[in-house]
């Protein structure tokens, strides 16, 4: 099975995963503290990537939960750069999970879950 979306991140889905998660580093909510640093811009929290990519896994499997998970942040996501995300794998079973920004093909997120 292979899974697929585009998402174009707004600063208004960074707010409300701070809101929601309770994790409002101001690199995430802040644009002023943001333009200070060297991303030059806020960035998406990871967690909201591995969301949006569960949301996915739930979406075609509605009763899925998760067993374990793996994940790393090798690049930001940006507000405004569309990101492409998959799932490939069996479910239940491990699954592969990966976002890519849409312009360039750079890693924002890789990892993997075992889903029952």
């Amino acid at each position: 099975m292979e899974l697929t979306a585009e998402w174009m991140p707004v600063q208004a889905d960074y707010d409300l995963f701070a809101r929601v998660s309770g994790d409002d580093n101001p690199i995430h909510v802040d644009p002023d503290f943001s333009a200070r640093t060297a991303f030059g811009r806020t960035v998406s929290h990871g967690m909201l990537i591995y969301a949006k990519l569960w949301g996915m896994i739930r979406a075609a499997r509605p009763g899925a939960v998760q067993l374990r998970a793996s994940m790393m942040f090798p690049n930001p996501a940006y507000t405004g750069e569309a990101v492409v995300l998959r799932v490939a794998g069996d479910l239940p079973g491990v699954v592969t999970l990966t976002a890519t920004r849409a312009a360039d093909g750079a890693e924002l997120f890789l990892g993997e879950a075992e889903v029952a």
